[in-house]
């Protein structure tokens, strides 16, 4: 996720840079190898590195020259968006403000889940005058890789944006434009969030970042609080354009990135393993060193095989981060070509066990002593043993993806955890 995360407004060396800079590095090497011991395949090598890397710059190139940012000056590109109030908005119903916001924002993100507070306060700070504020979804759903799911219990899709709102109290119109994205197209977001500031003719008068830092303890210029101050008294946005970061804009071209990936996915192996009573017994003590998700089903099951493919997705998510998930039929030893095919019709690429005894109430006793109900039961484990989540029956796969979210180490983008645990 972090990877997609580009600040905006720079010239295409700079994103050149920001792609490639791992396989230059690589590329000087091999070609410095190249020259001293002339191999005829280290010189492919290097042509092919350095291949990569040039379609890598075009390709930025050529996203950048088909999504321009609307430009300083500009009029306000009307639209016509679903909002998550099942109504349909246009820009014609804000024209009685005299400043309008509009940013571009999105559920996947971990930078824009960061500064949903912040913008929640900026319309509480503005209720009492002339400022409306509409934020836009303007990603493709479709062109959201799983991984890139990693930071977030929804996807961008309009029920999704639905959830979060009601999740988060969001207190301003959330619209979706994922479908045609032509509004997107109009705008040019550039990564969410995206802010842009009109007056009251409507005519672009900034455009850019919300803050400097999306860490809001680091925080030190508000440039949006700044632009629609001075636009609120008359006076000039002093600074009118900055860079923006967070996660890049997925545009319908990245689509098919998607779907490779999870063909990629799908084509590992499905495995099964029988599990004894011991087996179950160390799954419980979770000798992963991550958060372990176990999750005890049976192909007569049917809440069970309703909600396998929910868990599937969440593994995929988060899987890419520190969770483990295992999959533990409790079918009988010889029901296991059964529970194999249905395994193999999910693309259940994770670890599978299946019950090694007849004997399943031992079985139950040996992973948990006080489990003395049916299936689905499902148990998400600390690093440590400890119990952070646990369903017996229908599973609610919403509240099992916040737990694991709040749960989940956030060292490499620390607040996160935090957004979470909180509310």
């Amino acid at each position: 996720m972090r990877s997609e995360q580009r600040a905006s407004g720079a010239k295409a060396h700079v994103h050149f840079s920001a792609y490639t800079a791992p396989i230059r590095l690589r590329s000087g090497q091999a070609l410095k190898s190249c020259l001293f011991k002339a191999k005829p395949l280290c010189i492919a090598l290097c042509a092919v590195l350095v291949a990569f890397a040039m379609g890598a710059a075009v390709c930025v190139a050529e996203d950048e020259h088909a999504h321009p940012t609307l430009a300083i000056g500009s009029a306000a590109p009307d639209f016509s968006l679903p909002g998550i109030d099942g109504k349909t908005h246009s820009l014609a119903e804000y024209k009685a403000a005299k400043v309008l916001v509009i940013v571009f924002t999105c559920d996947h993100c971990p930078t824009a889940q960061l500064y949903e507070s912040r913008l929640k306060k900026l319309v509480e700070d503005y209720n009492d005058q002339s400022v409306r504020f509409v934020m836009i979804q303007p990603n493709d759903p479709n062109a959201v890789r799983l991984d890139e799911l990693a930071w977030t219990d929804v996807g961008d899709d309009l029920e999704g944006m639905k959830v979060r709102a009601a999740y988060r109290h969001f207190n301003f119109p959330y619209l979706y434009d994922g479908a045609t994205q032509a509004t997107a197209n109009a705008y040019g977001p550039k990564a969410t969030p995206h802010v842009f500031i009109f007056d009251a003719q409507r005519k672009l008068r900034f455009e850019g970042r919300v803050d400097d830092s999306q860490r809001e303890s680091l925080v030190k210029t508000q440039d949006t609080r700044n632009a629609i101050d001075a636009l609120l008294a008359d006076k000039p946005v002093l600074v009118d354009h900055t860079g923006v970061f967070g996660c890049s804009t997925k545009w319908k071209s990245k689509i098919a990135s998607g779907e490779a990936y999870l063909k990629k996915i799908e084509a590992e192996p499905v495995t099964l393993e029988d599990a004894t009573a011991d087996t179950l017994k160390k799954l419980r003590a979770n000798p992963t060193g991550k958060l372990l998700l176990v999750n005890f089903w049976a192909t007569w099951c049917g809440p069970c095989v309703v909600e396998f493919p929910d868990l599937e997705t969440t593994y995929r998510m988060f899987r890419t981060r520190d969770l483990e998930m295992v999959t533990v039929a409790t079918n009988l030893p010889d029901e296991k070509p059964g529970v194999m095919k249905f395994l193999e019709k999910q693309h259940a690429t994770g670890r599978n066990l299946i019950f090694a005894s007849t004997d399943t109430y031992a079985m139950q006793a040996a992973f948990d002593p006080k489990w003395e109900s049916g299936v689905p039961y499902t148990i998400l484990l600390a690093p440590d043993g400890k119990v952070l989540y646990q369903q017996t029956g229908d599973l609610d796969v919403l509240a099992l993806r916040r737990v694991i979210l709040a749960n989940l180490d956030d060292s490499s983008y620390l607040g996160h955890r935090a957004y979470w645990a909180g509310k």
